[in-house]
């Protein structure tokens, strides 16, 4: 998922606001998804941070974004 720096902090806005994620979860994720070149929502479930409704609002959040 490659996002401006613009979008990325609104991203990690959504994610802190709205799923209510902390700095830590949000910090690991990225750090995995960096290393393994992987899609931040897919390891945000994969590691158990999100379910698959929350899942499914980040994929909206990010087709609304245009």
């Amino acid at each position: 998922m490659m996002l401006t720096p613009h979008r990325e902090k609104k991203f990690i806005n959504f994610l802190q606001d709205e799923l209510l994620l902390t700095n830590c979860d949000i910090a690991v994720a990225v750090r995995k998804s960096r290393l393994n070149n992987g899609p931040l929502p897919m390891l945000l479930w994969q590691y158990g941070l999100i379910d698959i409704e929350q899942l499914e609002r980040i994929f909206d959040w990010l087709d609304g974004q245009g």
